[in-house]
């Protein structure tokens, strides 16, 4: 039987969403199973945010670890939010722009 692929979980800004999408492209062409935030077509509700928000937590548990996608550095309040959790479960945290 063929080993389980690697799981990984996207995070970032909202603003990435362009690169998200690239990154998700080629983890899935290099074989992982992809975990990526929800894309929004409009505003969204604060409730509908923090539903989001609880979900995108629930990804990170099923990862086996996190691409933190932050061109120029850049990782806003939500995305350290959430590499504080995954780093807390013990998931390894790796970045696009590690500088």
């Amino acid at each position: 039987m063929t080993p389980r692929p690697e799981i990984v979980c996207i995070c970032g800004s909202a603003r990435f969403a362009d690169q998200m999408r690239a990154a998700n492209r080629e983890l899935t062409f290099a074989g992982a199973i992809v975990l990526a935030p929800a894309e929004a077509d409009g505003a969204v509700t604060e409730e509908q945010k923090s539903a989001l928000d609880a979900l995108h937590l629930h990804k990170i548990d099923l990862a086996d670890r996190v691409l933190v996608v932050n061109p120029g550095g850049y990782v806003g309040e939500s995305t350290t939010r959430e590499i504080g959790y995954a780093r807390a479960a013990g998931k390894s945290v790796t970045f696009t722009d590690p500088g």
